[in-house]
Order: structure tokens, then sequence, then C-alpha cells
């Protein structure tokens, strides 16, 4: 797994601790997310040895100080859904990565029609290129569709079957940039090449490598890791578990606020 020595020295201040829960990202084994997987090869058993497993209580395998790595801002153009959403779902990933693309095309969708658009789910995108200079490439590509507002068609055109087969060299980025929609071609390409986009990848890649995540896809929901292409119902499971959690804090947090506002008359 490429990576280099420079990521492995930044740190996040999560406490030694809780970074060794987050050592829980980087289970899943580097030949099932590899990009030339075999396509027989179904998520699931892509995924058996990943800790995926979400327990009834719906505080177990939480950890606060990952929570806080959302950044719930407004003007994300790699994010989805509401700011104030009681559920973050934080997706670290690779355009070259084979799994990423199965979760893009089978589960994503499905959680955006169940969760984000009634307001419960937020999707914050960090970009996690692991696989070389392709992978670097769709990246910067992606963030520069961001620029104009286009980055989640850029995301669905450069996952459709049989997308990463085919490179993400520079020409190949315009087509897909066309294909999602960007208007201007030209400012998508400086963007693409620009120090900004280097900035913003590499931090999304600093992030990954700070928590311990060595494969692609990656997540954390609420602070939760989740580690490769899980089943849907995992998903699921966590980010009601989630919802659930959150909206008990706000109602205990009101009671108590109530509470002091009643001592004090």
């Amino acid at each position: 797994m490429p990576k280099s020595d420079n990521n492995k020295k930044k740190n996040i201040a999560i406490g030694a601790g809780v970074a060794a829960a987050a050592l829980l990202l980087g289970a899943a084994s580097y030949s099932a997310t590899k990009p030339d997987e075999p396509s027989s090869v179904t998520a699931k058993e892509e995924s058996a040895d990943s800790p995926a497993d979400v327990s009834a209580d719906p505080q177990a395998g939480v950890y606060p100080e990952l929570a806080k790595l959302a950044r719930r801002d407004g003007k994300d153009a790699l994010a989805q859904g509401r700011k104030d959403a009681p559920v973050v779902l934080i997706e670290y990933a690779d355009f070259k990565c084979g799994y990423c693309g199965k979760f893009a095309r089978d589960t994503e969708p499905d959680l955006v029609k169940k969760y984000v658009e009634d307001g419960t789910l937020r999707i914050e995108w960090r970009n996690f290129p692991i696989f070389g200079a392709d992978s670097e490439s769709a990246a910067r590509g992606a963030w520069a569709a961001g620029q104009q507002g286009r980055f989640w068609q850029f995301h669905e055109a450069a996952y459709a079957e049989g997308s990463k087969e085919k490179g993400f060299g520079s020409d190949r980025l315009k087509e897909l940039a066309k294909q999602a929609g960007v208007k201007d071609i030209g400012r998508f390409s400086d963007d693409a090449g620009s120090a900004g986009a280097k900035a913003a990848v590499k931090k999304d890649q600093e992030e990954a490598y700070g928590l311990g995540a060595t494969s692609t896809p990656s997540f954390l929901v609420n602070g939760r890791p989740i580690s490769g292409a899980q089943p849907d119902q995992v998903f699921d499971q966590a980010i009601e578990q989630a919802a659930k959690a959150a909206k008990a804090a706000k109602a205990a947090k009101t009671e108590k606020s109530e509470k002091s506002a009643g001592a004090g008359k």
C-alpha cells in the first residue's frame, strides 16, 4: 500500500486511546481493495474480515473525538446533505478502488434517498488516493469539478461501470468533466493542476493516514469506524443508531437546560 513517511508522521489530535481504536479503519486487507480485483468477488466477501459489526448499543464502538472530524461546512463542494444533520458519514475513498465504485453505485444512492433527503444524514467525501499517480489525478479532478458545483456528478461519472479501466489522464478527466456538466473546461483543467487542488487532496489524505486508514473505502459514521464496502444493512443500522443517539443527546441537553432555567427562577 503506497504511503508517505511524512503523511504517517502527521498526527490528528484524537488521543492515544482513540487513535488505537481508529486503526480499525485499516483492518480491510489490501488484496480486498486492490484496483484490479476480479469482478466475481462480492463486496461481502471483500469485507468478511472487516470490523463492521454494529452493536445493539448505539454508543458501542463510537469515539466522540472521531466524530469531531466532521467539518459541517455549508460551502463544502464535496459534501451533500444539511450541515446540521444529526448524522455525518465521512467517506475516505479512491477513484481507482473497485469497491469504492461498488459502494458508489450500489449503496450510496439508497443512503441518499433514505437518509440524506429527509435531513437525517450528511455525507462528506475525503479524497484518499492510494493507488498512484492516476488516483492523485482523479482526486484533483474531482476537487476541480467541485469548484464549479459538479463534484457529485463527476463522482458518478468516474465511478460508472468500466470507467476506472480507462484511466484518469488529462484528456480522460476532461471527458469526465464534460459528462458531469462542468461548464468551463479550461478553468477545470487549471483548477485540477493548481496548488489549491494539491493542498486540498493532501489535507484529506493526511487526515486518513492520521487515522490509521490503509485501505479504501473507509468510513466514519458519527465517530463509528466502518471499513470496506459493507452490505447495505451495516450502514443502515449504523446511521439509524447514530440518529437515535443524537436524538437522545439533544433531548438530554434540552432537559438539562430547562432544569437550569427553572432552578434560576
